[in-house]
């Protein structure tokens, strides 16, 4: 029997969402009669204690009875239980200097960790996320930014309502003019973007069409990196060559920003690729964006109108193109931008109830087949007080010398 909890998130600002809704749980259960559960008392998650108890579960304060701990966001240094396997999103692997102590903690408490981010397949392709709920809200925040600027429409904040049936049905209740919509992005955000505009009936349109033609009704286009980016040489090669060769490609995505009103961007960025557009570029005449939903939310980096991340709470600002510095949204020279860095958070339910599913499909299995897929093995980070040889590049950051 392998003893699992869903332990209390603790960072702030609070999160409401889980690894597992109680309908999860059960689901768990059916499949896996081996697994048993404790569910950690919690004031703040979506799910309350008492659906957990009525669902026939455990809830305690005291979780050191459990073998594997499951969680959404980090661990204060004081919370973690010595000798005990974890599993959250850490933000280590990138040598990130604010969790350097909480990865030196982990290994110090003989903790067996397993990040989110690490779970991947045979082929290194990340396995679960939240990123379809980023783009879900990410989209519906957008939208809720243009009602808020032109002052045509008027959306509650997306933390208010239930579920995502609740945001398009507020959507489908907006005014919209003839306007064009960019979307960057085919994985998991930018489907789950997709999935509001294809909600709120908004056509779907090729990208000759999006660039060549002018419409009578609202119109959006989903592109890729070979859409919005071009070889240097004049080369046209596929996606892999991208990946594999970012330097030897120059952005392409001006073409966009010329009969754009609204970007959505919802993609993937990686290492030494081209910036989508730049502050030069938001400067050009050319350059028509009149609203930016950053879901990627990079700050100062390819959507150069993100200057910083904006909150749940906040979560619109003004860009000026030509300044470079942040002003009111409703400035009429204002790029309007929506940059929250922790969507989900406003969909914990959905997001909730997704996740479980994910992690049910690609992680619990390997609990009891003897991790046939590897998938423990490839995102294991620690194991026995030390960094496993996957993850040894996160040494000299672990010793402070980076």
């Amino acid at each position: 029997m392998t003893k699992f909890g869903v332990i209390k998130e603790r960072k702030n600002p609070p999160d409401r969402r889980a690894v597992f809704s109680p309908k999860g749980l059960k689901t768990v259960l059916s499949k896996f009669p081996n697994a048993s559960f404790t569910v950690e008392s919690s004031d703040i998650r979506a799910f309350k204690d008492k659906a957990y108890s009525e669902a026939g579960f455990t809830v305690s304060d005291d979780m050191s009875d459990c073998d594997v701990l499951l969680g959404v966001k980090e661990v204060p240094l004081e919370a973690l239980i010595p000798n005990k396997k974890y599993f959250f999103f850490s933000h280590t692997i990138k040598k990130q200097p604010y969790n350097r102590k909480l990865l030196k903690a982990m290994l110090e408490k003989n903790i067996e960790f397993y990040d989110h981010e690490t779970i991947v397949n045979d082929k290194g392709f990340r396995l679960i996320g939240f990123g379809k709920y980023a783009g879900i809200v990410g989209a519906y925040n957008g939208f809720r930014a243009w009602g808020l600027k032109h002052e045509t429409f008027s959306l509650p904040m997306a933390e208010t309502l239930e579920d995502q049936k609740a945001l398009e049905l507020e959507l489908s209740k907006c005014p919209l003019p003839n306007m064009k919509i960019v979307l960057t992005g085919t994985g998991k955000v930018g489907n789950g973007a997709k999935e509001i505009l294809d909600a709120m009936k908004i056509k779907e349109v090729s990208v000759a069409d999006y660039l060549n033609k002018t419409f009578d009704e609202p119109v959006y286009v989903q592109i890729d990196v070979l859409d919005y980016n071009k070889r240097k040489d004049g080369q046209t090669l596929d996606q892999f060559d991208f990946f594999n060769n970012p330097t030897e490609y120059e952005g392409d995505f001006m073409r966009f920003a010329k009969v754009s009103d609204m970007y959505i961007s919802g993609h993937f960025y990686g290492d030494g690729a081209p910036y989508i557009f730049t502050r030069e570029d938001a400067k050009s005449e050319d350059f028509n964006i009149k609203l930016v939903a950053d879901i990627s939310c990079d700050i100062d980096g390819p959507v150069a109108t993100t200057i910083r991340s904006s909150t749940i709470a906040n979560p619109v600002y003004g860009y000026h193109p030509t300044t470079e510095t942040e002003i009111d949204f409703k400035d009429p020279d204002a790029i309007v931008v929506m940059a929250v860095d922790n969507l989900p958070c406003e969909l914990p339910k959905d997001a909730t109830n997704g996740f479980g599913d994910m992690f049910l499909e690609h992680v619990i299995p390997a609990f009891f087949d003897s991790d046939k897929s590897g998938v423990l093995e490839r995102a294991r980070m620690t194991k026995n007080g030390k960094l496993t040889p996957r993850f040894a590049y996160l040494q000299d950051y672990v010793d402070g010398k980076e």
